[in-house]
């Protein structure tokens, strides 16, 4: 296997690994929230009223929606880092923020001493991938050195991404 094909594997497996890890959050979202909001509202009393009200708004369309524009921008960076066989700094922080975005999971689940969507596909498939993934790049050469900055740019690019995706899911949604 050529390297540059290997990179196109982890290119591309970014999309899949996050297509399997958004089919939890799929069918556990909203309705996990609205069924657990009563606990997390006690546990995390420090959390402004309004987060608590956005999510709960929240329901399975417009989270469905989102999803697909997520789909959107994972995969624009699945596609840019197989065309520069894994150089593209867009592709490296995406893939950087999926890898840190399901150790959030993690945190996420031990916070609430439970199960939370995307806790059961974190250490299956996001983490695992994404370390795979860095591998392969690292011994391709291509790997763009990763440090507090890399981390907080690939979270802050996870982050950012989920809001435009909520944006534009709430507008696209029909409120009744």
């Amino acid at each position: 296997m050529t390297p540059s094909h290997s990179n196109s594997l982890a290119a591309y497996g970014l999309f899949l690994a996050w297509a399997v890890h958004d089919a939890e959050e799929l069918a556990l979202g909203p309705r996990w929230l609205r069924e657990n909001l009563p606990m997390l509202r006690e546990r995390f009393p420090g959390v402004p009223e309004a987060v608590w009200e956005a999510a709960e708004s929240v329901d399975e369309r417009e989270f469905a929606l989102a999803v697909g524009v997520m789909a959107t921008v994972v995969g624009a960076a699945a596609v840019a880092g197989a065309r520069t066989g894994g150089r593209s700094a867009f592709y490296q922080g995406a893939l950087n923020g999926f890898g840190l975005h399901g150790l959030l999971h993690l945190g996420q689940a031990a916070a609430v001493r439970g199960v939370t969507p995307g806790s059961v596909t974190s250490p299956l498939v996001v983490i695992p991938f994404t370390l795979w993934a860095r591998g392969r790049l690292r011994r391709a050469g291509v790997l763009r050195p990763t440090g507090l900055r890399g981390a907080v740019t690939g979270l802050g690019m996870a982050a950012a991404a989920t809001v435009v995706a909520h944006v534009v899911a709430r507008r696209l949604t029909p409120r009744f």
